[in-house]
């Protein structure tokens, strides 16, 4: 009866453990999962396209309407702004520290005094824009030919141009000569040699998807990542030889991503509101971590490598007055309120 009893009590008392310890558990994997972790709102006026965190400089740039705006990466408070610029996306060279909006124009400045330095004309319609490392030039991206320009960032020369075949998103370096870009009405990936500036391969996705918009590479275990839209995927791929190594679901609209080699996780952001964070457990092994509820219309994200987290934009209309102006229609009013009239500016911070 006795041992019985102790029996009793020692199964309880077990059984308690082992729910407490449970509890740890799931308190530790909430801690674990990547949370909108930092935000602010600015008035202004203007459409938005690429966000670019400068992890090194410490720098959010975003351009908006006829300018360039810079935050602080650790505050999110404005630290000024690039009059007289804009475009699409921003690069920066952390050597000459020299920064490049990619507009036609081009607009080249000083990222310390955030001064003009100069501008500089270009062929195409500039897009994406993107610093390799490598060779320590810029990269401007266009849909139309030559479908990049690439620019010495010490002194804004172009070093010259190149015909990828396809209309151009986004582009990764492997850090040692070799630049991936992908073109999203080919669906394809171009291959670039970075040091002759020629295309040496492309690299189909096969039928498995199509519109690729974000690209994620894992310089060393040679993976790529393709972000697709239709319909709403990831391509995983060698990046020796482009062959397919699986697909994994998004979500929908997405516009950019990459690859944190810290993590060892690719992330897209998109347009639904979603962010992707895949993890890659191999070179051979790959799931859907998590899908972070950021706001609708974050479709474009950039990495703070430094604290291994993703920075996203996106605008808010602001509120159409309730009694419109004289001489001026409910629409009218509506159509201010838009993509490029007076609104918020959102940045978001996801981490840890």
């Amino acid at each position: 009866m006795n041992y019985q009893n102790n029996l009793t009590r020692v199964s309880l008392l077990a059984a308690m453990s082992m729910l407490a310890a449970g509890g740890v558990i799931q308190s530790a994997s909430a801690e674990d999962l990547y949370k909108i972790v930092n935000s602010s709102q600015t008035m202004g006026t203007g459409g938005i396209d690429y966000v670019f965190a400068d992890s090194e400089g410490r720098r959010i740039y975003v351009p908006r309407g006829g300018q360039i705006l810079v935050f602080d990466l650790d505050t999110l408070k404005s630290v000024g702004a690039i009059s007289n610029s804009g475009g699409h996306g921003v690069a920066v060279d952390p050597k000459s520290h020299h920064g490049f909006s990619s507009r036609n124009p081009v607009t080249m400045f000083d990222t310390t005094t955030l001064e003009t330095i100069k501008t500089i004309p270009v062929e195409g319609n500039p897009d994406g824009i993107m610093f390799e490392p490598a060779t320590g030039r810029v990269y401007v991206f266009s849909h139309r030919a030559p479908n990049v320009t690439v620019i010495d960032p010490k002194d804004g020369a172009i070093a010259g141009t190149i015909d990828l075949g396809g209309a151009p998103e986004q582009g990764a370096s492997d850090g040692k000569g070799r630049v991936y870009v992908d073109l999203e009405d080919e669906n394809q990936i171009a291959v670039v040699d970075a040091n002759t500036l020629k295309v040496t391969a492309h690299y189909s996705l096969g039928g498995k998807a199509s519109g690729p918009a974000g690209l994620g590479l894992d310089a060393k275990n040679h993976i790529l990542f393709a972000m697709c839209r239709e319909p709403a995927t990831c391509v995983i791929m060698n990046a020796d030889d482009g062959k397919i190594l699986t697909t994994l679901p998004i979500g929908s609209g997405t516009d950019g991503g990459g690859f944190n080699p810290n993590t060892m996780e690719a992330f897209t952001s998109q347009r639904d509101g979603t962010l992707t964070v895949i993890k890659e457990t191999s070179p051979t092994t790959f799931e859907v971590e998590q899908t972070v509820n950021t706001k609708a219309g974050a479709k474009t994200c950039s990495l703070d490598a430094k604290n291994n987290r993703i920075v996203l934009i996106a605008t808010e209309a602001a509120a159409a007055p309730a009694t419109p102006p004289a001489n001026t229609d409910q629409s009218g009013a509506r159509r201010r309120g838009g993509r490029g009239g007076p609104g918020f500016l959102d940045i978001l911070v996801v981490g840890r």
